[in-house]
């Protein structure tokens, strides 16, 4: 969750629902950093609350560990937190040992794509890809998820908010979003089989927000 700020101060980040509901996140002053907006968040949870409970979860991006402690907090069984910014990874590791969670929160310094090309740590429920805006990675994750994918996952994808950035064929659009900042957007993988063969990130229809 790292790209350009709004002006939101390092550590004020917390957990807004959950067993750890009002937690605060400490955030390393990372340049850039810039975690989803509280309401974003809550929005982005309320539609994925029937699918967490027992979730593997997948936080490419980490940051500040919101979206991946998050889902934790509401029922997650496990999260793989992937962040390459060593003083981000430390706060990580510092917050995940705060929440005495390190038996299902798992801190991997990290380059997404590197990681993605390596060996499988497994099969997952939810993955969250919200990149830097300006390293334009959309496309190189989604190319790379399939293997990692349990057959009904779903993928979170937050982007520019001018920007119409879908994934390909295997993903169905469940709801959208916008600030006037970022576009967020939540996909369920098509269950026929057609998903093995996941295409890129395109430019796409922009679909109406369906609360």
């Amino acid at each position: 969750m790292t790209r350009p700020g709004n002006g939101r101060q390092a550590g004020k980040v917390r957990i807004i629902g959950g067993h750890w509901r009002g937690t605060r996140l400490d955030v390393a002053d990372a340049e850039g950093l810039r975690p989803s907006a509280d309401r974003v968040r809550e929005t982005l949870f309320n539609w994925l609350q029937p699918v967490l409970p027992g979730a593997r979860v997948l936080d490419l991006f980490a940051g500040s560990g919101a979206l991946g402690l998050e889902a934790l907090s509401r029922g997650a069984r496990e999260a793989l937190l992937v962040e390459r910014d060593p003083k981000l990874v430390a706060t990580l590791q510092a917050t995940v040992g705060r929440l005495q969670a390190g038996d299902r929160a798992h801190v991997i310094r990290a380059d997404a794509l590197a990681l993605l090309r390596a060996p499988l740590h497994g099969r997952f429920d939810v993955v969250f890809v919200d990149p830097p805006f300006a390293g334009n990675l959309w496309a190189g994750v989604v190319d790379l998820l399939a293997p990692w994918l349990a057959t009904q996952a779903w993928l979170y994808l937050e982007s520019p908010a001018d920007s119409a950035i879908v994934p390909g064929p295997g993903w169905s659009l469940h709801r959208e979003g916008r600030t006037r900042e970022a576009r967020y957007a939540l996909y369920r993988r098509v269950a026929d089989g057609a998903a093995d063969t996941l295409g890129s990130v395109t430019d796409g229809p922009r679909a109406t927000l369906a609360e």
